[in-house]
C-alpha cells in the first residue's frame, strides 16, 4: 500500500523534474526521479525527506558528469 506522501516531501519531488533538460541529460536524470517517486510513495518519516536531499545532489553531480561528457554539437 502506498503512504501518504507529506506536503514537504510532495515539494521536493518537484526537484526530480528532468522535461525541462536536453534529451541526453534527461537519461542521466530519470532514474533518479524515478527512485525518488518510489521512496515517496513507499516510505514515511522526516528521513525520507532527507534521503530525497542526498538524492538530489547525486542526481544534480550525475546530470553536471553527464552534461561534461556529453559530445559538442558542431555550428
Amino acid at each position: 500500500m502506498a503512504a501518504a506522501i507529506h506536503p514537504a516531501t510532495a515539494q521536493m519531488l518537484r526537484n526530480f523534474r528532468y522535461d525541462h533538460l536536453p534529451a541526453h541529460l534527461q537519461e542521466a536524470s530519470k532514474p533518479f526521479h524515478d527512485l525518488a517517486h518510489q521512496l515517496a510513495e513507499t516510505l514515511t518519516g522526516p528521513e525520507v525527506t532527507k534521503a530525497l536531499d542526498d538524492l538530489w545532489k547525486a542526481k544534480n553531480w550525475a546530470v553536471v558528469a553527464a552534461s561534461n561528457t556529453a559530445p559538442e554539437v558542431s555550428s
